[in-house]
């Protein structure tokens, strides 16, 4: 793809321009580059400001692979004339503004609809996108786990739940390509804030919320801010909303929007759809829906009351947006299934229960545990641990929760980062009950060993829960990043001790 730098300049503010003149029609892209080891011949690198790291310190080494043009929020002191330098407030705001045009405005092309919330993203995400090939329309979708923009889906090769703007705006393209009618998108906190500015540019139809708990307060400062920012995907709506009208923060989400406002309760009558009857298994659930007066029969093949929350936020959406009946959308509910990650049994022939799970959140703890708790059968062994660099003071949060259902806690690295690992797993202990037996709770920092361990001490008829990892592929340490599958990690850990259901 090949663009006049002048035409991507229209959408946002340029203060000032040094060396070759950018508004020449002879310079030219060819792609948008924020990594100057991913820079080629013709790149528009963007120098951006990070926690570790500052874009600009990468400028001459961005020249040096060939990129034809730079924007940045200084001016560095050397000039390159046969460069296009551009000064900009932001340049990640400016990223996303600009990536829109070099990629011909895909979300304009599309029904997009956005899924925010500190838990149940993902899974809604999945849901939407499942129903929407029910229905047999073409529909793509970009998510923490997985994504698909060309008809498969794939395994997102980003960390970040939301990648940068050139990312979401190429996936975008591609579905265009593809001649998608519908694009469902995880809208993270850090996504939608300002501070990144990753979805600044796209034009949402739909906004949905599916809740909000403590999470990821080193970013955003408070509650209040965290609340602010998701809230964002309110305001960018153009068509309608969702919201969980059981979440005590939706009036901010009410006030932020100017469209209008379907919701959906686990009890509420007051809610445009809502549930009684609840019926929960170890393998699923069944309920009854209310919509309109009318009372539908439902099923859901996979275990947690929050599952049928997801599914809510989701058909109350496709049927407002493919103009489909609800009791269609909802006769399909037992069609649908888990996101890889989620509540994912291991079963190697052991005589207990081994489940993975991403929760990582004290609002998914919350959830996860005392649904776990009701099918145990003897003892509750959780192995979790919790993000360095990231909101500290869910950890203790966590610790305390963990408490409350377990009968052994086995505290490990989730991904340290910077911070001394045992630092993180002390204030997690910090948070766990006083009258907690001490000799049940297990400080590990190596996950693998970790694991080994709760496969060591448990007993037929136990359960033991992996939380924090799921579908992740990674643990990040200070200084590198071990690939990582808790599901492979867990058969390792259980052959380790002789079991092996393939023998």
């Amino acid at each position: 793809m090949q663009k006049r730098l002048s035409t991507l300049l229209d959408n946002y503010n340029i203060i000032s321009t040094m060396g070759k003149n950018p508004f020449d029609n002879i310079v030219y892209v060819e792609n948008i580059v924020y990594d100057s080891r991913m820079v080629g011949n013709n790149s528009l690198f963007f120098a951006l400001k990070g926690i570790h790291t500052d874009g600009h310190n990468y400028i001459d080494s961005a020249i040096k692979n060939g990129a034809s043009a730079v924007v940045v929020s200084s001016m560095p002191d050397k000039i390159d004339n046969n460069i296009s330098y551009i000064l900009v407030d932001d340049t990640r705001k400016a990223m996303s503004f600009i990536s829109a045009p070099f990629f011909d405005y895909p979300a304009k092309k599309l029904k997009t609809i956005g899924v925010t919330g500190t838990d149940g993203k993902s899974t809604t995400v999945s849901f939407l996108y499942q129903l929407l090939k029910i229905l047999d329309k073409k529909a793509g979708f970009i998510s923490t786990v997985e994504y698909d923009s060309s008809g498969i889906a794939k395994k997102n090769p980003y960390r970040q739940s939301t990648p940068e703007a050139p990312e979401i705006m190429c996936f975008l393209s591609e579905m265009v390509s593809n001649n998608f009618e519908y694009a469902v998108i995880e809208s993270t906190s850090h996504g939608l804030s300002d501070k990144t500015s990753r979805l600044a540019a796209i034009q949402y139809n739909v906004g949905i919320l599916t809740n909000i708990t403590h999470e990821h307060l080193e970013f955003h400062g408070t509650m209040e801010n965290y609340i602010n920012d998701k809230a964002n995907l309110f305001r960018k709506a153009n068509d309608f909303c969702v919201v969980n009208y059981d979440e005590p923060s939706k009036p901010s989400f009410l006030a932020a929007s100017s469209v209008p406002v379907l919701s959906y309760s686990l009890k509420d009558p007051n809610a445009d759809i809502y549930a009684s009857s609840i019926t929960l298994t170890e393998s699923g659930s069944r309920f009854d829906v209310h919509y309109n007066g009318k009372k539908i029969k439902a099923e859901l093949c996979m275990p947690g009351i929050f599952n049928i929350e997801n599914f809510f936020a989701a058909a109350i959406t496709i049927s407002k947006i493919t103009k489909v009946d609800i009791a269609e959308i909802i006769s399909f509910s037992k069609n649908l299934t888990s996101v890889v990650g989620r509540m994912d049994v291991v079963d190697m022939g052991q005589d207990f229960t081994v489940i993975v799970d991403y929760a990582h959140t004290p609002g998914s703890f919350e959830k996860v545990f005392p649904m776990i708790k009701k099918s145990v059968k003897k003892r509750l062994i959780s192995v979790f641990g919790s993000a360095g660099e990231r909101d500290i003071e869910k950890r203790a949060v966590q610790g305390k929760i963990a408490s409350e259902y377990s009968d052994i806690i086995i505290i490990t690295d989730e991904d340290p980062r910077g911070e001394d690992p045992m630092d993180v797993i002390n204030q997690i202990e910090s948070g766990i009950r006083k009258d907690f037996e001490s000799s049940f709770i297990y400080k590990i920092s190596d996950r693998q060993e970790a694991i080994n361990k709760a496969m060591e001490i448990a007993q037929p008829d136990d359960t033991v829960i992996l939380l924090g990892k799921g579908h992740e592929s990674s643990i990040i340490y200070k200084d590198m990043s071990i690939k990582w599958n808790e599901r492979e990690a867990a058969i390792k850990a259980l052959r380790r001790i002789g079991f092996n259901k393939d023998k």
